[in-house]
């Protein structure tokens, strides 16, 4: 096999990889057989790549239903209901003896037909053919300079350094984002929520009503009054052990995660000042006592889904999903329960978003960006507490 075909792999590798978001699962030890991913997107098919001189039809076949047989194991893995596969031969030639039919329609795996592959063979004076093909399967133009001469070694040893390095880059810039630093103030503020709440027990019990608002529960009239402190000691105080239980566990698998993705320094400001909108937006809209973290913590979920916002491949590959079927639990649980504060749970989710916005990611600044949202949640909370304090709740 001339250098040229190893070129033209390591190429159309290349191009999934750095134009069209795909990444690495497996890379061979022969460094001749390559698989790719794209999980974002649950619809984007498995990339197979062989680069081996496919001299038989029955040789073609039996390598087809080996890769059928390994994409239905990677469906399984991924738990995907189907999958569909790219499989790319490049070889010199094609087989000697009829071999289109091979290619001419996928390849269902037998168990169920869960697996599809769609085979794909470049070859000589079939490369502008078979990428229309590839084309039209992805439904996106994919096109690669195709190389006719032959190559050094030493330059398809380059191109395929620089193929995986872009590979192995991308996997570090995301390590970068998903781990910025390791939880630290999340334990904190699940040993104050813990603390506080033996406070509570011993002066007169966590459910009485008298201990709540002297621990500083929000109350409208006391906050008419001038205690503005409750617009923030409510977030440390928990009515009963059940309730303590429910937020210190919601708190440690939210926390941790903003945690690693902002940073030490960010995470505060984004709980505190999450926690301090969802009071301000149950002190507009409910009249009733209200203590929990809740708020707070559903500014974790708001914080979250700012990362989706900014890295939406990289939010829907890890917990995208996952992450709005709980938000959207909670969020059916606050509005169709009794006696739960829904109010102050979209207020800390809307906080807990802009919160993100104005701190934005550790070693990403974005000046203008961060102002903008820092100016939207000034004016915000200006308008909210200017209407708040000008018309209570009683009228």
């Amino acid at each position: 096999m001339d250098n040229k075909e190893a070129y033209n792999f390591w190429t159309l590798a290349h191009t999934f990889i750095n134009d069209h978001g795909y990444r690495m699962i497996q890379l061979f030890e022969n460094q001749k057989e390559l698989w790719l991913e794209k999980l974002e997107n649950r619809d984007a098919p498995i990339i197979r790549m062989l680069l081996h001189n496919i001299d038989w039809s029955n040789a073609m076949q039996r390598d087809i239903e080996f890769t059928a047989a390994n994409g239905e194991n990677v469906r399984k893995q991924l738990n995907r209901n189907k999958l569909h596969m790219i499989n790319i031969y490049i070889s010199e030639l094609p087989p000697v003896d009829e071999y289109e039919y091979r290619l001419a329609k996928p390849y269902l795996f037998s168990e169920g037909g869960r697996t599809e592959v769609s085979s794909f063979l470049f070859s000589k004076d079939m490369y502008e053919k078979e990428m229309e093909r590839l084309s039209e399967r992805l439904g996106k133009k994919i096109f690669i300079p195709v190389q006719d001469h032959s190559y050094l070694d030493e330059e398809v040893e380059t191109l395929k350094r620089a193929t995986l390095e872009q590979a192995v880059n991308r996997i570090k810039d995301e390590r970068a984002i998903l781990m910025n630093s390791k939880p630290f103030f999340t334990y904190v503020f699940i040993f104050i929520n813990a603390a506080v709440f033996l406070l509570e027990q011993l002066n007169g019990g966590s459910t009485n009503s008298l201990t709540l608002v002297r621990f500083g529960a929000k109350v409208n009239d006391l906050i008419y009054e001038g205690e503005w402190w409750r617009f923030i000691t409510p977030i440390f105080l928990h009515i009963g052990f059940l309730h303590l239980v429910m937020n210190t566990l919601a708190l440690y698998y939210l926390g941790v995660t903003v945690e690693r993705i902002f940073g030490n320094i960010r995470f505060p400001f984004i709980y505190l000042f999450a926690g301090f909108t969802g009071v301000l937006a149950s002190f507009l809209f409910s009249n009733s006592l209200s203590v929990g973290a809740s708020g707070a913590i559903y500014g974790c979920f708001g914080a979250l889904l700012y990362f989706g916002a900014t890295f939406p491949k990289l939010f829907f590959r890890t917990m995208g999903t996952n992450l709005f079927v709980v938000l959207g639990i909670n969020l059916i649980f606050s509005f169709s329960a009794a006696g739960i504060d829904s109010a102050g749970h979209i207020g800390g989710l809307v906080g807990g978003f802009l919160a993100a916005g104005i701190i934005h990611f550790p070693k990403k600044r974005k000046l203008l960006y961060q102002l903008f949202f820092l100016i939207v949640s000034i004016v915000s909370v200006y308008g909210a507490l200017t209407f708040g304090f000008g018309h209570s709740i009683n009228g």
